[in-house]
């Protein structure tokens, strides 16, 4: 009788701490999925206006951002304490667009982004050796910039704008959080492609320093190697493009908000690729090198517009941020310090979750799999089961949408050309900890042709899962490095 009544007040205990535990986890994902709006509304009609105003020859000036939307100090110390922004741009507001139409625009842009991601997945396979291999001589606080998009040319990058050297001279560069050697474009060029801006010549720069080979900003590159105790850097990209050139420390400024001295970039001489348009590029990823780690910055964010728009939003450093963000995990893998990883329990599609386990979303023992957040990759991957669920479920709720046949990697397209507006299913990223990001119509639907076909902006992938620019449009992803954490809050551009 004993033994009977402590099995039974065991079995009493276990459920309690099964209950304890994971039923006010579900009840919170319940009353959170029961909040979300289960549909939205997608503009159709502005949407193709837009992939008409896209190739159209712009001769107006870029447009500014407005006022930035945090208070930010307007000294020009370099206190990694400060605030400081810059501008944001897509690129097609700065290079006259190549296309002539916008399916054309579409297929560049597939392309680029298909490059993109094995560019990226490379990386998790590469164990870099220093290289001492350059055949050919080379010659002689908080902040804020605008942030832009790069598309017209088939590039996904939006453009910060950021002023290099003393006197300033500002550059349009790709900002990137995949990668963290910052560098542009230098004279005298052994190869060097078309630029927006004049290239930068570092005689003109009296804050212009070469690196020596046995600094430590030389021995933290991933391959490097030495000319005349210069440190000589190569970066290369999975999709073939590559720069190379010397290892310098520059004053960087970020507008009227502030400047850091002595901030490590790449001179790059020899610069081959999809950069087009950019001076060259800024490394916002988690590594020794990145900006963010140089300047020693508590936090970072960025707000990227539509690709097909002309306006311009900012990168803002050490800024408060939004108060209403939904917060992440941001997670970190030791076998792969560059990219931010963020925590996802799951999504749900129509306040339906997918019934895809929670692992997926995971980083295993060896560093593999997990999801990051990226800007240089348009279109999100997300592992196969869980891509294959999320369009079932996409297509399960939009019967009322007409369907038509897919185009290039997306297999689940739909013709909205007799609509004005157009209900779509709500899908919902889903945070660990509670938090939930409801994505826009326009970051779930996107059209690759100008006569009103939209496609699922999604795509499966082995391995690494990417939120990528298109579904990142129109919310401000904060990424603060002291508590690591990431931060969504939609509109905040």
């Amino acid at each position: 009788m004993a033994s009977s009544s402590l099995s039974s007040n065991f079995f009493i205990i276990l459920m309690a701490i099964i209950s304890s535990t994971f039923l006010p986890n579900a009840l919170s994902r319940s009353l959170m999925i029961s909040s979300l709006p289960h549909s939205q509304i997608l503009n159709v009609s502005k949407s193709i206006r837009n992939t008409v105003e896209v190739l159209s020859p712009k001769n107006e000036a870029i447009k500014q951002p407005q006022q930035p939307l945090y208070s930010l100090s307007s000294s020009s110390s370099s206190s990694s304490s400060s605030a400081f922004a810059v501008s944001i741009h897509p690129r097609s507001t700065l290079v006259k667009p190549q296309h002539n139409n916008y399916t054309s625009l579409t297929l560049s842009r597939l392309a680029r982004d298909s490059a993109r991601v094995s560019s990226l997945l490379s990386t998790l396979h590469i164990f870099p050796t220093n290289f001492t291999r350059l055949d050919k001589s080379v010659q002689t606080e908080e902040l804020e910039t605008p942030v832009i998009s790069g598309t017209s040319q088939g590039s996904g990058e939006y453009f910060a704008r950021i002023g290099v050297g003393e006197p300033v001279k500002e550059f349009y560069m790709a900002i990137d959080t995949g990668s963290d050697v910052s560098w542009l474009q230098c004279q005298p060029c052994i190869e060097c492609y078309q630029q927006t801006d004049p290239i930068f010549n570092p005689i003109d720069s009296s804050s212009y320093n070469r690196v020596p080979c046995e600094s430590p900003e030389c021995l933290a590159l991933d391959i490097s190697g030495c000319v005349s105790d210069t440190c000589m850097y190569q970066v290369t990209y999975g999709d073939g493009s590559f720069t190379q050139g010397e290892l310098a420390t520059e004053t960087v400024s970020f507008g009227n908000t502030g400047s850091f001295s002595n901030v490590a970039i790449g001179c790059g001489h020899d610069n081959e690729g999809l950069f087009i348009g950019s001076a060259g590029l800024i490394g916002l990823g988690g590594g020794k090198l990145s900006l963010p780690s140089q300047i020693k910055a508590t936090s970072f964010s960025y707000c990227l517009v539509d690709r097909d728009s002309d306006s311009s939003s900012t990168l803002e450093f050490n800024s408060a941020g939004p108060s209403d963000a939904a917060f992440a995990p941001l997670i970190r893998n030791s076998k792969q310090k560059t990219f931010f990883y963020v925590g996802i329990d799951g999504i749900s599609v129509a306040g339906e979750m997918l019934p895809v386990p929670e692992s997926v979303f995971r980083v295993d023992d060896n560093g593999r799999g997990g999801v990051i957040v990226d800007s240089g990759t348009a279109v999100t991957r997300l592992q196969t089961i869980v891509y294959t669920s999320l369009r079932d479920t996409f297509v399960k709720y939009s019967q009322h949408l007409p369907a038509t046949q897919g185009f290039l990697l997306f297999d689940t397209c739909f013709d909205l050309s007799s609509m004005k507006t157009a209900k779509v299913p709500t899908v919902a990223i889903h945070f660990s900890g509670g938090k939930a990001l409801p994505l826009r119509a326009e970051n779930v639907l996107v059209p690759v042709e100008s006569s009103g076909k939209y496609c699922l902006a999604f795509a499966p992938v082995d391995g690494l899962s990417i939120i990528g620019n298109v579904q990142q449009q129109g919310t401000r992803v904060s990424f603060d490095l002291a508590n690591n954490l990431v931060g969504f809050s939609r509109d905040k551009c």
